[in-house]
Parts: structure tokens; sequence; C-alpha cells
């Protein structure tokens, strides 16, 4: 009988062990499905920070806040070299500390981790101590692990965090802050190619007006406001035969004044660039086709109703020879004017979509329509 009650009781502890080892296995699969989750939350708050109307510096800085709010790290710092000097990016850490942050590839314990590109965990053993690299510091953090970045086998900086409790990083998922340095990387690879379109924008000499580039940039942020916008493209279809009937000097007049009078039309919010020689690019942020068209026939109707001439003035101070012909005869006295004629294309963008694509489309359709045809045409 007693065996029997032994036997039974080892069963059920059996039974209990294997329970309780499914029920463990349960909650690991329910922790990692969560951790998971979790990172795909994180991408895309970090996606929607690339999206953002704001500068490359802040985007960083709001991609650092995600990261601390959603791991709940105590420090983070993110420090890229920009070809001449290490610069910190983004960190919530006193700036009277950035001195010694922007410049732990000169310590001796971190450039190993930058020669093999694998993590660096550093911590005390007493709460007395300091970390090897921290120079004035003693209470601000007691742990830390150091991430060099790369981008294509480029290296470009580090991130680090930091704990002010020693060995805080000792049970850490080190594969989910690989999967958080590598969605860093990305969004560093990202706007390192916004920072060089802001860096190339360029005003035009003739009409003040952005470059192309800057569509791409400052320019997008501002369309992105909106899920619905309107390109349009115009080009002044005459210029060249302005140019070589009259003078260069006549040619850039009429530039600058037709791209002058369209700046004073539109609505500052609206985007409008040169975009190369003859041909403008003006975004109607939220504005749909259909009212568009009727503004622009009004711009149109008026600018090509412009007669554009040089003022004698110009003419001196540009040393031009005025050769006036003969009186003929009615007794005219022929001048030299200009009136533009243009051309429009428009076409409809959805945020998030390809802004180039839309632009590369207008342009086509512009180079290749007859050089005589002067319409608004919706593509």
């Amino acid at each position: 009988m007693i065996i029997v009650v032994v036997v039974i009781l080892v069963l059920i502890v059996l039974g209990l062990v294997v329970y309780n080892v499914s029920i463990h296995k349960k909650i690991q699969k329910f922790k990692n499905m969560n951790q998971k989750i979790n990172n795909l939350y994180v991408v895309q708050d970090f996606m929607n920070a690339i999206g953002e109307t704001s500068t490359v510096e802040q985007k960083i800085k709001k991609i650092n806040d995600i990261l601390i709010e959603r791991y709940e790290i105590k420090y983070s710092t993110i420090v890229v070299f920009d070809g001449a000097e290490y610069q910190v990016k983004a960190s919530n850490v006193d700036s009277k500390h950035w001195k010694a942050l922007k410049t732990l590839q000169e310590v001796d314990m971190f450039k190993d981790s930058i020669q093999t590109a694998t993590p660096k965990y550093v911590t005390v053993n007493n709460p007395n101590e300091r970390l090897p690299y921290q120079e004035m510091e003693f209470g601000r953090a007691k742990s830390a692990i150091f991430f060099p970045l790369y981008i294509d086998n480029v290296y470009i900086g580090y991130w680090i965090i930091e704990s002010g409790t020693p060995h805080d990083f000792d049970n850490v998922d080190t594969t989910v802050l690989e999967v958080i340095k590598e969605n860093i990387v990305s969004v560093l690879k990202t706007v390192v190619h916004q920072k060089t379109l802001e860096s190339i924008v360029r005003t035009d000499l003739f009409t003040g007006l952005y470059s192309e580039e800057y569509l791409y940039g400052e320019g997008k942020k501002v369309i992105d406001q909106y899920t619905i916008s309107t390109i349009c493209m115009f080009k002044i279809i005459n210029i060249q035969e302005i140019n070589k009937k009259y003078s260069r000097e006549l040619g850039n007049k009429v530039i600058t004044q037709v791209s002058q009078y369209v700046a004073d039309s539109i609505d500052k919010d609206y985007v409008f660039v040169r975009y190369m020689g003859p041909k403008f690019v003006i975004a109607f942020s939220g504005a749909e086709a259909t009212g568009v068209g009727d503004f622009l026939n009004e711009i149109k109707e008026k600018i090509e109703n412009m007669q554009i001439e040089l003022t004698e003035e110009e003419r001196k101070t540009l040393d031009l020879e005025v050769k006036l012909p003969k009186q003929n005869v009615k007794g005219a006295n022929p001048r030299e004017i200009a009136t533009p004629k243009l051309n429009f294309a428009i076409s409809s963008y959805y945020k998030g979509t390809g802004l180039e694509e839309v632009l590369k489309k207008l342009e086509e359709y512009l180079d290749k329509a007859d050089s005589k045809e002067s319409d608004i045409t919706n593509l």
C-alpha cells in the first residue's frame, strides 16, 4: 500500500515537473514573442521618426529618446564621425560629460571593440569605483556597453548605453541590443542621405529660389505634412529663342520676372524651386489637381501677357551695344521686347511614395512635348 502511494506521489511530482517545464517554455516563448512585438513597435517608431518634419539632428535625437523610453535605458549616447571629428548626435547625458563621451575611440578597451566590430561590456564591482573611460565622473555610470557602428563595413561611430548600477547589464539579452544597434545603423544610413541633400542645396543666382535638391530634404518635409499634394512643373519654352534673338541678359531677366511673379502669386506654404534651366517646380502641399488647374490658368495668362525688356540703365550696366533699326514707314521705333511662353504639367503626389518619380515623369513629358505646345496637362 505504501509503495503504491509512493509511486503515485512520484508520478504526481513528475507530472508537476513536466507541467512546470511546459509552463516555463510557454512563458519564455511568450516573452520572446512579446519582445519581438516590442521590437517591431520600436522599428515602426524609428520609421515614423525618419518621416517627421525635422532635421537630421532632430531625427537622431528622437530615435535616441525612443530607445531610452522603450527599453528603459538609463543613459544612451550616439556618437558619429562626420569626416572631420566625432560629434555627439544624441544623448540624455549632461553636456558637460560630452567631451569624454566623444573620445571613447581613443580608450584602449574600446579600440579592440572597434577593430573587431564587437560590443564591449564594462562594469565596476564596487560602487566607489569608476569606469576606466570616466575622467571626472564618479556617481553617474557604473556599467556600460559600447557598440561600434558600421555602414557597409565602414566604421562611422558608436552607440553606448550606461547604467548607474554595477553589473546592471549582466543578464541583458544582447541579441535584442544587437537588433537595436542594427536599427540605429539603418536610420543613420537613411539620414546620411538626407544630410547630403541638405548640404548641397543652393540658392539660384538669378531667381533667389532654392535648387532642385531642396525638394528632397526640407521641401519634402513640408509636402509630407499632407496625404495628397499636387506637383506642378512648368517650362519657359521660348527661352532659347529669346536668348538667340535678343540676348542672354534679356533671357535672364525673363527668368527672374517670371519666377518672381509666380513666387508672389502662390501661398507661402507651397514649395517653389528652380528645377533646372528654364524648368521650375511648384509643390501645392495639400491641394488636389482639380483646384490647381484654374489657378495655373490665371498665372499662365498673366505671364504670357508680359512684355519684358532691358532698361537703358541695365543696358549700360551690362555694357550692351544698342543697335536700334531705322524707323519703319509708320514711324515706329521697334524695341527688344520678350514675351514668355509656358508649358505646364501637373501630377498628384501621395505621401510615402517616390517624389523623384513624379518629377521624372513631369520632366520627361515637358522635354518630349512639341516645341510649340503651351498648355496645362494633367498626367
